[in-house]
């Protein structure tokens, strides 16, 4: 998924359409935006609590600029691997990290997780220009949601209020990211870590569904299914073939999932039952991209 330490997302070149053909051959779904209702902005400064509210038709117009973003670039990939690599730092017990925006400074932006996330940082910034009471942290996570609706994911629930994390803040650590190359006692670390528990991790790991590895960032090579750029339940079909598709990436984190009966029997359920895994993806994106975040 878009969170692996080893496995970096960016776009395909494989055009939107293509990948709406071959989704109708999955599971018949429709590629769409989705506009839930508006709450409001806290702008640019985790020390500042001033809110701007955000119209109802400005949400909508941002998300219309994230759908032309998408439409030219076929950016969703790495906009979901932006927004989860900014709230994967989440440490429920010491109340830091999380989705602040904080990766866009150093330290954070160059650990080695993180290779390549300068670009949707700066695909994002026009937009960003144009929409100054949005904060960072919010834009980040709005533009994942908006890419995996636009890629014909799930609606993933969303509301605004995400502070800013200042560039002077204490940074986070370079290692609370999972490592693509370990099992699942590693991904229980992370993950626990966060507040999450074994069905989060299994249905989080279905973004992986989206994107590709690079070997300039990572050191792997390859998609995880044969068209990167369409959100559905390929992962898990893929993942459990006996024999794999030799041009297909399976991760040694992408196999742990298959390691103990529980954990493999959501892989086999969201393999078989497309509908049960956007359920439940929803709701552990929704509940990665709050982690830490007080609401006004």
């Amino acid at each position: 998924m878009a969170f692996m330490t080893a496995v970096p997302l960016v776009r395909s070149s494989v055009r939107l359409s293509s990948a709406v053909t071959a989704r109708r051959s999955f599971a018949g779904a429709r590629v769409v935006a989705t506009r839930p209702a508006t709450v409001r902005v806290v702008a640019a400064n985790r020390a500042a609590s001033s809110a701007a509210p955000v119209r109802m038709d400005m949400e909508s117009d941002l998300r219309d600029r994230l759908d032309e973003l998408f439409k030219e670039k076929n950016c969703m990939p790495i906009m979901v691997r932006l927004a989860w690599h900014d709230a994967g730092t989440y440490d429920k017990e010491s109340k830091t990290g999380g989705p602040c925006g904080s990766i866009r400074f150093e330290p954070e932006i160059k650990h080695a997780a993180n290779a390549g996330l300068t670009i949707a940082m700066d695909m994002l910034e026009p937009i960003k220009k144009d929409f100054p009471d949005v904060s960072y942290a919010d834009l980040y996570q709005l533009a994942s949601v908006q890419a995996i609706a636009f890629a014909g994911g799930p609606k993933i629930p969303f509301r605004f209020g995400r502070k800013d994390s200042l560039k002077d803040a204490v940074p986070t650590p370079a290692d609370r990211l999972p490592d693509a190359d370990q099992r699942m006692s590693h991904l229980r670390d992370i993950f626990y870590r966060m507040g999450m528990d074994d069905s989060e991790i299994v249905a989080l790991s279905g973004a992986h569904t989206l994107g590709r590895a690079h070997p300039e960032r990572s050191g792997k090579d390859g998609p995880w299914t044969k068209v990167p750029i369409v959100f559905d339940n390929t992962y898990f079909v893929e993942i459990l073939k006996e024999k794999p598709d030799p041009a297909l990436l399976r991760l040694e984190s992408d196999l742990a999932l298959l390691d103990e009966p529980e954990t493999k029997s959501l892989v086999e359920k969201y393999a078989a039952d497309q509908d049960a895994f956007f359920a439940d993806y929803a709701k552990a994106h929704a509940k990665l991209s709050e982690l830490g975040v007080s609401f006004s």
